[in-house]
């Protein structure tokens, strides 16, 4: 049952916030939709509220209802400020990817600790004013790959701890070419959504945790291999039950936020921001 409400009244509130991507557009049960209005324009839709084990959760679909927004059109700087309006600290981030290592087939679940920027045209920043520079050496949140590998072990389920994602423009996949360029940097995954949500994510001081499910094995990494759209949506389709239990197993597992103490919290230490957060 589904009950929508907007955030100027009195409504519920969440901690936690998952982000959802291809495939994964219905998350939890018994939601209260939220709209939210930003400063940015509007998320890609309604936040759906609920519970989980007694933390509040907030779940926004990445791309929109019914896949509305291409990667590069989404808004992603209205989507993690409506998260942050809600009270959401901690954000999960599932989302598909390709792979660019032969060893991580389709259905392989990593937790990447690293992430390299190739779009272009996307709005980067809430700082367009003033000298504040936050720090992302490291892009994701400690104690939220810790949950997730925690979880993931307990639960059985192989799951590869680290890896660099590279994000790339899209919508258009790689030629085969770029493919193996990527892969002779050194990185591990391909993505579309990954920047500039986790850059974003730690402007606001939220703890940002990617959760990469891979569709398939990107273009130049074989002779055989070309991803297209349609199998990328069946391998998610096919991986979806075994998201959501990794996902229900990590948000009870996450700190407080009276015990955040990882490098996303503290984001914001001796910086003079220009403008308050919400």
């Amino acid at each position: 049952m589904t009950n929508t409400i907007s955030a100027a009244t009195a409504g519920p509130r969440a901690d936690i916030g998952v982000i959802g991507g291809t495939g994964l557009y219905s998350l939890l049960p018994d939601t209260v939709d939220v709209r939210v209005d930003t400063p940015y324009g509007p998320p890609s839709a309604p936040i759906a509220v609920a519970e989980i084990d007694g933390r509040g959760v907030a779940f926004l679909p990445r791309h929109g209802t019914g896949h509305a927004h291409p990667p590069h059109r989404i808004n992603y700087r209205a989507n993690l400020w409506a998260l942050r309006s809600l009270g959401v600290r901690q954000v999960l981030a599932p989302c598909a990817v390709g792979s660019l290592r032969a060893e991580l087939g389709p259905g392989s679940l990593v937790v990447p600790d690293q992430v390299v920027d190739r779009t272009s045209g996307r709005e980067q920043t809430y700082f367009d004013d003033g000298a504040v520079h936050v720090s992302l050496a490291d892009p994701y949140c400690p104690a939220g790959r810790t949950a997730v590998l925690k979880q993931a072990g307990e639960l059985g389920l192989e799951l590869t701890d680290g890896g660099t994602t590279v994000v790339i423009q899209g919508p258009r996949f790689s030629t085969r070419a770029e493919s193996r360029w990527y892969a002779r940097q050194g990185w591990s995954l391909v993505n579309m959504t990954g920047l500039p949500e986790a850059a974003l994510a730690r402007e606001l001081a939220l703890c940002y945790t990617s959760i990469a499910l891979v569709t398939d094995v990107d273009a130049g990494v074989d002779a055989e291999s070309a991803v297209s759209q349609e199998d990328v949506f069946e391998i998610f389709g096919r991986n979806i039950d075994r998201l959501r239990t990794l996902l229900a197993a990590v948000v009870p597992a996450l700190p407080a936020e009276a015990e955040r103490d990882c490098v996303c919290a503290r984001a914001h230490d001796g910086l003079q921001l220009p403008f308050p957060l919400p």
